[in-house]
């Protein structure tokens, strides 16, 4: 008994009986603005009193109900309502308000149609039980049968009296009923008409996109910050334990490092990280650049161990600030790689040189050993290789005469056309 009752009185039959009930609710503004027109028509004042002149009433309210649904805030509220009460999966379901004509027919046919089914069932579900609650009590309480409450004469008879419980029963099944089925119906219709159109899911896919660009950015700036600090801090505390002993300016000098590279590390994680915590401020460490930092990269570099040669050709008080930026992050990978691959006793040779038209990058090290992959590693190069795009230069990656050559040139003007398919690229090979 309880399978056959439940789908028209279980929980999901009763959230949409609510949502008929709650459109029904919202037709009444525009059934008294169709009593106003359709009283002084009928030359009645009196329209309540009818049903047809309600009915009446109500098919000239519906229509302004379709024309109020063009409001933007209609469509999200009435997808939220659908998906809370009529169990519609929320991607089915358009968030924003309808953009496009076909989007605003559908939102306003939807807007009539539930609020013209709501009209309806709340009108059963304010007098049927009445009624069926006196049918049932009929047989038991003759006051009831002596009032007779305008009941038809038919139950006068003995046999009537006796069906009236079942008819009173059955008046309930039967606004069940039609309250479960206006309500599936409904959440059948529901995404066809309050679902995306093809300008709902190129905004999304686009929200999507510069989302995903966000994140991939400050994926690469923790990369290049976190793991730059990471390498350098753990050759520098490694340098400084082997000659604790013997060479206490230099574990002096590494500490130093240390303390200055976690520093600035934490700052510039407090300052990504600002970022990506829901409704904080970012943080407000400056991105570092060549112009503010690159003696401090190239320090800090050489405390961990290795010689640091590096040829400065260019004037970095006077390159753009993006340019700076985007290629601080490059040298800073470069050498981290160094660290990572070359070892602390090698020499590092780090070239900035502005030619014509363009910056010019290169960072060398010595060939120690053949390339390999970190396990959850491969990601700097490629991060290098991604700013670099996006800032229409070239970068090349890979052995050459005996050393591993990071070779990068960025325009001093970046492009000004919108962004199209990539050009051709050069393939980076990645062994970190």
């Amino acid at each position: 008994m309880r399978a056959l009752l439940r789908p028209l009185f279980g929980r999901r039959a009763r959230l949409r009986w609510i949502h008929l009930i709650l459109g029904g609710a919202l037709a009444m503004p525009y059934v008294l603005v169709g009593a106003v027109v359709v009283g002084p028509v009928a030359g009645s004042t009196e329209v309540f009193s009818s049903v047809v002149l309600q009915l009446a009433s109500f098919a000239v309210g519906l229509p302004l109900a379709a024309v109020t649904s063009l409001f933007p805030l209609t469509r999200p509220l009435e997808s939220a309502a659908v998906r809370w009460l009529c169990g519609v999966d929320a991607a089915l379901l358009a968030d924003g308000p309808a953009r496009g004509r076909a989007a605003k027919g559908r939102t306003a046919l939807w807007f009539t149609l539930h609020l013209g089914a709501g009209g309806i069932v709340a009108g059963m579900s304010l007098a049927l039980p009445p009624f069926a609650a006196v049918l049932i009590l009929l047989p038991l309480a003759a006051v009831l049968r002596d009032t007779r409450l305008g009941l038809p004469d038919v139950f006068e008879h003995t046999w009537a009296l006796a069906l009236a419980p079942v008819a009173g029963v059955a008046s309930l099944l039967a606004l069940a009923g039609c309250a479960a089925g206006a309500g599936a119906l409904l959440a059948r219709w529901a995404p066809a008409l309050l679902g995306p159109a093809p300008e709902d899911r190129l905004a999304a896919a686009e929200a999507r996109a510069a989302d995903l660009a966000v994140r991939n950015r400050l994926a690469r700036e923790l990369h290049d910050s976190v793991g730059h600090a990471l390498s350098a801090v753990t050759l520098q505390a490694s340098a400084a334990r082997r000659v604790l002993d013997t060479d206490p300016e230099f574990v002096r000098e590494a500490l130093a490092a240390i303390e200055e590279t976690t520093r600035r590390t934490v700052g510039e994680l407090d300052a990504v990280l600002g970022v990506l915590r829901d409704g904080d401020a970012p943080g407000t460490a400056p991105a570092p650049t060549l112009a503010a930092d690159l003696d401090g990269l190239l320090r800090r570099t050489r405390a961990a161990g290795p010689t640091v040669a590096a040829t400065i050709g260019a004037p970095l008080e006077t390159l753009p600030p993006v340019l700076s930026r985007e290629a601080y992050r490059i040298v800073q990978e470069g050498l981290t790689n160094a660290l990572k691959h070359a070892g602390e006793r090698v020499t590092v040779t780090v070239r900035v040189e502005l030619r014509a038209d363009h910056l010019e990058i290169t960072v060398e090290n010595p060939l120690t050993a053949p390339p390999t992959t970190r396990p959850g590693g491969g990601h700097g190069l490629t991060g290098i290789e991604s700013r670099t795009r996006l800032l229409g230069g070239t970068a090349r990656a890979g052995p050459a005469d005996g050393t591993w050559r990071l070779r990068v040139r960025l325009p001093l003007t970046p492009p000004s056309a919108a962004p199209g398919p990539p050009g051709p690229r050069h393939p980076l090979e990645e062994p970190s």
